[in-house]
């Protein structure tokens, strides 16, 4: 199985520091639904672990974030693709899950899913916490420019940790 996980806002989406908190303020990152599409139609099974305080600090609720989700399915879908799991973390900061990252929680979920270890598994982000996730659980670090990825390239990087423009420069590199 050849499986990519992302994280979503700051690669799928465009990120904000006041929360994607509809369906209307989620604005997909040029390329990116066109990058999944393409992986998906070459045999990649895209998925995405999402850190979603927004749900624990009540800017929205969870029927929201089935809403975004599904946008970002149907998107994908029109251009002959499909998205793989979502799975959230909908706790904030302080309330001492095991899913937030930068803990690997969501990744695990992901792994017993499709029955799948992750050592060598590309995971997509654009913070530390991403970073931090993946190597948690033996994943490929890889840093996106895009959303909060400048930022976080700024503070230096691990040596292990792979660096792309965007989600459609990783298509384009995975599938050449």
């Amino acid at each position: 199985m050849k499986l990519l996980i992302l994280d979503r806002d700051g690669v799928i989406n465009q990120d904000s520091d006041a929360y994607i908190k509809s369906v209307d303020e989620w604005i997909p990152i040029p390329g990116s639904i066109e990058a999944i599409a393409r992986l998906s139609r070459a045999g990649w099974t895209v998925a995405v672990a999402t850190n979603q305080s927004g749900i624990a600090r009540g800017y929205y609720p969870l029927a929201t974030l089935d809403a975004m989700h599904a946008r970002l399915r149907e998107l994908v879908a029109e251009q002959g693709g499909e998205v793989g799991l979502i799975v959230h973390c909908p706790h904030g900061p302080d309330d001492g899950c095991d899913c937030r990252k930068p803990k690997p929680g969501m990744l695990h979920q992901i792994a017993a899913h499709y029955g799948v270890p992750l050592v060598g598994v590309w995971f997509v982000g654009d913070s530390s916490g991403d970073l931090e996730a993946a190597r948690a659980v033996d994943c490929q670090p890889v840093l996106v420019r895009t959303g909060k990825g400048e930022i976080t390239l700024a503070k230096g990087l691990p040596g292990d940790t792979l660096l792309f423009d965007d989600l459609a420069a990783i298509a384009a590199h995975l599938l050449n």
